[in-house]
């Protein structure tokens, strides 16, 4: 039990870890396009940076599905590695089938995989309000500086 806690909570680190350099990315992207994105007009490109961002944010989930399958394929707990992306996406995206299972001494894994994409699914919302937020607030701030 101790070592899926631990390895659990690492593989959630890592994901955390990608997320956050993903982050760091669509920062910078943010900034070299904020004289840009000031100018209008402002719908198109406020459109423009949410399917950006909305890309970003499948990127890194996906990621993190991708970090939880090649973790499953390493430890030998599925057969083929389609097998084991398949179940971290499941496990991943709460939706929990049941069709294909971890073996019984690692069944914590899942729990940890599901905590993993849930914290994740919750940060990826976060981020794309505060994108939507950040970029329209400049948005208005650059039209009544005129």
């Amino acid at each position: 039990m101790f070592i899926q806690i631990v390895i659990g909570t690492t593989l959630i680190l890592l994901s955390v870890f990608v997320a956050a350099l993903g982050f760091l990315v669509l920062e910078w992207a943010l900034q070299r396009a904020h004289n840009w994105l000031i100018r209008e007009p402002h719908g198109p490109k406020l459109a423009i940076v949410l399917m950006g961002a909305v890309i970003a944010v499948l990127w890194m989930i996906t990621a993190g599905v991708w970090i939880w399958a090649l973790a499953f394929r390493l430890f030998g707990l599925f057969a083929h590695f389609e097998e084991a992306l398949y179940f971290s996406l499941v496990a991943f995206t709460t939706l929990g089938f049941g069709d294909l299972l971890l073996p019984e001494q690692w069944r914590l894994l899942g729990g940890f995989a599901a905590t993993n994409g849930l914290l994740n699914i919750g940060m990826m919302t976060a981020l794309l309000m505060e994108v939507l937020r950040h970029v329209r607030r400049n948005q208005l701030e650059s039209l009544h500086r005129r």
